[in-house]
This record gives C-alpha cells, sequence and structure tokens, in this order.
C-alpha cells in the first residue's frame, strides 16, 4: 500500500508515527510527546510542537488535519485552526497542541505535565520508548 505521495505506507504504522511525520513535513519545531495515560482521563498521549509565525502554526495545523483525513483520521474536535497562534487537534486518544513559540512558553504544557514520561523530546534529541 502506498500513502498519497507514492511513499510505503502499512497498516502498522501508529498514529502518532503518521502525526510526527506530518508535523515535520511542515517543519513543526521542538516536537515533544508525552504519555498522559496513568495522569489523564482524557487522552492517552499529548503531542507538542511550535511554529514560528502565526501562518506557520496555522499552515502545520492544517496540513496534518488534511493528511490525516485521507488516511481515515477524523477530528473529534478542533480549536484555533483558523488563529494561527494556536491550534488543538483531538484525535481521541492523541491531542496534538501546536503554538507560535512565543505562546508556547508561556503556556508551558510540558511544565504542566511535566510529570507524564516523555516519548519524544526533540529540545533534547531524545527517544523514549
Amino acid at each position: 500500500m502506498t500513502d498519497e505521495r507514492g511513499g510505503a505506507f502499512s497498516g502498522g504504522d501508529d498514529k502518532i508515527s503518521l502525526i510526527r511525520r506530518f508535523l515535520e513535513e511542515k517543519k513543526a519545531e521542538d516536537l515533544v510527546v508525552l504519555n498522559l495515560k496513568r495522569l489523564s482521563s482524557v487522552t492517552d498521549t499529548l503531542v507538542i510542537a511550535g511554529g514560528s509565525s502565526d501562518r506557520q502554526v496555522q499552515a502545520i495545523s492544517e496540513h496534518l488535519a488534511q493528511e490525516m483525513k485521507k488516511l481515515g483520521y477524523h477530528l473529534l474536535g478542533n480549536e484555533g485552526l483558523q488563529g494561527g497562534r494556536w491550534a488543538l487537534l483531538d484525535y481521541g486518544d492523541v491531542i496534538v497542541h501546536v503554538f507560535y513559540n512565543e505562546l508556547r512558553r508561556h503556556y508551558d504544557l510540558e511544565g504542566l505535565w511535566r510529570d507524564a514520561p516523555v516519548i519524544v523530546d526533540q529540545r533534547r534529541e531524545e527517544v523514549r520508548p
């Protein structure tokens, strides 16, 4: 099976890997993935990414929503897609926040969820299972 770009896509690719790929395609910055399974009843995984401008935040968010929809993943809810400063995309077991970098520092979701196990932290170039 191939994706829209002609690349290999297997049904085994998980949602988080797809989200990472689509965020990275639009040059999302400082990607962080947190495991919230034991800390939240709302979601299992929180993905946080940044953008250097309102326009980039909007482009990243729209690209993610479009590409996930093509693969059959539909948003359960979203906020801020049109504003460009911050967007939330809810895929149920995975919630994605894309922030304008200054706003990201202000809200500090990584600090709020500091007890969550880190799956990926590109700021530190760490990857944990």
